[in-house]
């Protein structure tokens, strides 16, 4: 029995924002924040049923789909997640069915976890956050309205 050594998990998840990541040399793969747009694999498992596709071709416009896309040996694990998931939804569904379909959401890094671990984070998209900051929504009377001030003129002429 195989004992002592790394495993997955054992310790803290490398943190995208420490000097000790920093130092290690390590670069999380930037996902792109609106998600994928690419096209969407052929579903890989026997006899999808109707809600499995629904949410295979859902899953795919998540930002981790940028890279899913780049690494077709991961697309069973994804269909095998979306499977478990749909199973999970049923009525009758076993705590064993969530369960699964939470493991395998964090192999392909779907969780906080599974990002990190994957080495992975989202993109933050820093000017649609600030172009929603500054624009209020139409029909929006909670924002003040801008004034804009008059340029001083020179001296008393």
């Amino acid at each position: 029995m195989p004992r002592g050594g790394a495993r997955n998990r054992s310790g803290p998840q490398p943190d995208p924002r420490s000097g000790r990541t920093d130092r290690r040399g390590l670069a999380f793969v930037q996902l792109p924040a609106e998600g994928y747009s690419g096209p969407v694999p052929d579903f890989p498992l026997s006899r999808p049923k109707a809600r499995e596709k629904q949410l295979w071709a859902k899953v795919w416009t998540y930002p981790q789909a940028a890279q899913w896309a780049r690494e077709p040996w991961r697309h069973e694990t994804i269909a095998m997640y979306v499977r478990w998931k749909v199973r999970a939804e049923q009525p009758n569904a076993a705590a064993a069915d969530a369960a699964a379909s939470h493991r395998f959401a964090d192999q392909i890094g779907l969780t906080p976890a599974g990002l990190r671990e994957n080495g992975w984070e989202i993109a933050v998209d820093e000017v649609a956050a600030a172009r929603t900051q500054r624009e209020p929504a139409q029909g929006d009377t909670s924002a003040p309205p801008q004034r804009r001030l008059r340029p001083v003129s020179g001296g008393g002429s």
